[in-house]
């Protein structure tokens, strides 16, 4: 059985994330695993507290399980408690799954809470073994994923989210943004997004998945993409980790953390298959 993490703190956040994991596994048929990392301090004092809390936080998990498990279709809904850093013990789960996606929440730049969500989400895409999912608790998911928008530059890696993401278009029926990005004037760096462009779109057709292609000039990538994705009404934005930077975007840091950062719509961020290996079986 497919396993999909999801991050869990008990934040509102993070709770909204785990109904929108339901929803995913319910329709790629896959059990969802809840971590919850303990990264209190490892001093006498401190964990004592830290046993306190754990105990507090699987009584949180069985609640979770009996409000939420009768909501799966086909999978299982379990929990792990791990300790250490929120990033690396999620991402360890994720190795020890095998699994196909973590689904975490994300506050975005203005948002703040004491839970542990918000600061690591960011850290969580960067050290998965496996696409990331970010939602924020204001999106209103629907039962569908219709529209998916997949930008593509003239970075190398660009295409390689393309078979993940034409793998979940199929589960839902979807409809692929092909969104050609000219971040510069120059012609032969336009005709290289041109050529990536065509192969994406040749790739698309031969899975039998529905798609456009749109092309876009932007002096700041992350806004274009977001602007688009809002005039389209998507449900979802696909990025590889790290792409191509203009200077407008250099200033403002990676082009990733500001997708995860600024979009009011759920990133999917995958790394490149140097750093994760693109599950074939999903």
């Amino acid at each position: 059985m497919k396993k999909i993490i999801t991050a869990i703190d008990f934040s509102r956040c993070s709770i909204h994330a785990l109904e929108y994991s339901i929803n995913l596994a319910n329709t790629v048929e896959a059990d969802i695993v809840m971590v919850w990392v303990d990264a209190s301090e490892s001093d006498s004092e401190m964990a004592i507290v830290s046993r306190e809390h754990r105990h507090e936080t699987k009584l949180q998990f069985e609640e979770l399980i009996e409000k939420y498990a009768p909501e799966l279709k086909t999978g299982q809904l379990s929990y792990k408690i791990r300790k250490g850093k929120v990033y690396q013990e999620i991402s360890n789960q994720a190795k020890y799954d095998d699994a196909i996606l973590i689904i975490t929440g994300s506050h975005g730049v203005s948002g703040f809470e004491k839970f542990w969500i918000g600061s690591n989400a960011f850290r969580i895409v960067s050290y998965s073994p496996c696409p990331v999912l970010t939602v924020r608790l204001a999106f209103d998911f629907k039962p569908q994923i219709k529209t998916i928008v997949v930008p593509i530059d003239s970075t190398g890696d660009t295409r390689q989210k393309v078979p993940y993401i034409v793998r979940l278009a199929k589960f839902f029926d979807s409809e692929i943004h092909i969104l050609a990005i000219y971040s510069t004037s120059i012609q032969a760096i336009q005709k290289k997004v041109d050529i990536y462009v065509e192969q994406t779109a040749r790739f698309i057709h031969e899975h039998g998945v529905k798609f456009k292609a749109e092309v876009i000039q932007a002096d700041n990538i992350t806004n274009a993409i977001i602007t688009y994705s809002e005039n389209v009404d998507a449900d979802l934005i696909s990025i590889m980790t790290e792409q191509e930077s203009s200077a407008a975007n250099f200033l403002l840091g990676p082009y990733a953390q500001q997708m995860v950062n600024n979009s009011p719509i759920p990133i999917l961020a995958s790394q490149a298959k140097e750093f994760q290996k693109i599950r074939a079986e999903f």
